[in-house]
């Protein structure tokens, strides 16, 4: 199962691509998908809109996860926030892709083993899940660790699955 993991922003959304072959996991590729902030905010997300769907046609995943919007102290940075949120989640499920959102602390004690952990923390064990992948920017690492949390997550979905069909 191909996972795409998304952390979005307006500024830029981290993504995260992962094989996950019963219980291990495998890194695929990172980055950042970054807008223009000389734009108008309609043109912003069009540019994040275009760079999701060219990693969807690049990688076939065949499952998404985006992180749940966090309130900021400014409302006007939060609206913005759900905003890019939106295209992250718009873009793949258009593409008939399933969607899962994680919470942060969810991701966190996933990824972790507590919903308290710092960013440093995370991009240090998503270095540790996945051998040889440098996830060079924070918003990649978070993009990955979301994907490793739906990854938990799907393991455990197929696990009540056969279970039930037993």
């Amino acid at each position: 199962m191909r996972v795409l993991g998304l952390d979005p922003g307006l500024r830029q959304t981290g993504w995260g691509i992962i094989d996950m072959t019963d219980n291990r996991l495998r890194h695929v590729a990172d980055g950042v998908v970054r807008s223009d902030a000389s734009l108008s905010l309609a043109e912003r997300l069009v540019q994040l809109h275009d760079g999701i769907a060219a990693i969807l046609a690049a990688f076939s995943p065949e499952e998404a996860a985006v992180e749940e919007t966090f309130v900021n102290k400014n409302p006007e940075s939060t609206l913005k926030l759900g905003q890019a949120r939106g295209i992250a989640l718009l873009v793949p499920a258009r593409a008939g892709l399933m969607v899962g959102e994680y919470a942060p602390t969810r991701i966190k004690q996933a990824v972790v083993g507590t919903g308290r952990a710092a960013k440093e923390q995370v991009g240090m064990m998503v270095r540790t899940l996945l051998p040889g992948c440098l996830a060079e920017t924070p918003d990649a690492a978070d993009a990955l660790a979301v994907a490793i949390c739906h990854a938990h997550h799907l393991g455990t979905r197929h696990r009540l699955d056969r279970v039930v069909r037993s």
